[in-house]
């Protein structure tokens, strides 16, 4: 497997539509890959013209829903941090402590796993450059 699966599928479908988009650098948990379907791109009209998504506990499964699908988008991962770090200017870090669900590129996910130290050794790293 590429990607690590949901951590929790049980709850897969159960994240709220809208989240932030991107940013943090490091994730805490995987909550659930998404398709984004889109009528205007040639998508079934499932909601009045509206985008929608699908979800799955697996990349693999939405890699495969997403290729057969008209109008869909390459699969996105929902992650949720519970440490981050936000960048408001460029090369400007700071270490944010809150919960924070986002969807990022499934391929951020590697080698991004937040561990105990992660953040502080970036910021260093980054002192140090």
């Amino acid at each position: 497997m590429k990607y690590p699966s949901a951590d929790d599928p049980s709850r897969v479908g159960q994240w709220p539509a809208l989240t932030k988009s991107g940013a943090g650098r490091f994730y805490d948990h995987v909550l659930e890959y998404r398709v984004w379907v889109h009528p205007e791109h040639g998508g079934p009209d499932e909601f009045d013209g509206e985008d929608y998504f699908y979800a799955f506990a697996t990349h693999e499964e939405a890699a495969e829903f997403s290729s057969k699908t008209p109008g869909a988008e390459a699969p996105l991962v929902l992650v949720r941090q519970l440490e981050w770090i936000d960048e408001p200017k460029p090369g400007e870090f700071i270490h944010e402590k809150s919960e924070r669900i986002t969807e990022w590129q499934p391929e951020w996910l590697v080698s991004s796993r937040r561990k105990p130290n992660s953040i502080e050794q970036f910021l260093r790293e980054q002192r140090n450059v």
